[in-house]
This record gives C-alpha cells, structure tokens and sequence, in this order.
C-alpha cells in the first residue's frame, strides 16, 4: 500500500481481498466481512488499491465491476492469463511479451495507458 492510511478497515478489507480464490466484486468483500465495514468505504478503498495496481478490474458485469489480487511485481509490463471457468489470474514473466509496450510506442506511435494486459481464455485444468 502506499502513501494511504493502514487503519484497521483498510487491514481488514485488504486481508479479505487477499483471501479471494478468483475475482470478486465490492459486495462479496462486503458480504466477506459480515458487514462490519460500511460498502462506500470499501468501493473508495478498491477504487485506491486499483489506481495503485494492487488490484486489477478484470471484468464488469452487469454494472457490477470485478476485480483480482496481484501478486505485487517489479515489472513494467504486466502481462495476465485469466481463466474464463475458474478466473484464475496468472501473471506471465515470459521473454516473448517483455518489451511489447516499448515496441507498440516505438513502432507503431501508439502510446498504452494501461501496463496490465489480461489475456482472457482458458487454463489447462479447465480446458
């Protein structure tokens, strides 16, 4: 976490987060921690860990946003294979994607925003 207050709500809802086997959205954290912390302080802390990349939207659904623990990485670029059946998120420390965002800026002008890529498909288990 960076510069953010660690109260115990924070501790707390992070731990929650962090217990989470595949993605999950505000209210299951909310549900998780049997309402003990207010779901507005919950979206704001999820809002923050997001901006800080400690947690990734993997998907919205019906208005509902998802979301995923990473696995803290020193990286640039971020690379994710995510399951589709069971929503495992794999990070991919791979030679063949390392430099793609320096390559899609160099080559083709084009300058990503975004340095997680998620690539969305399914894994060998589930297969």
């Amino acid at each position: 976490m960076s510069e953010t207050y660690n109260t115990k709500p924070r501790q707390k809802v992070l731990a929650a987060i962090k217990k989470q086997a595949a993605d999950f959205a505000a209210k299951d954290i909310y549900e998780e921690l049997g309402h003990e912390i207010g779901l507005t302080t919950i979206y704001r802390f999820i809002e923050t860990l997001e901006n800080e990349g400690t947690i990734l939207r993997v998907s919205k659904e019906n208005n509902s946003a998802r979301y995923q623990y990473v696995t803290p990485c020193d990286e640039a670029d971020h690379f994710y294979l995510k399951c589709e059946k069971c929503g495992k998120l794999t990070h991919i420390d791979c030679e063949e994607v390392k430099g793609l965002m320096a390559h899609i800026s160099g080559e083709h002008h084009f300058f990503p925003t975004d340095t997680h890529i998620i690539i969305n498909g399914f894994c060998g288990g589930c297969k």
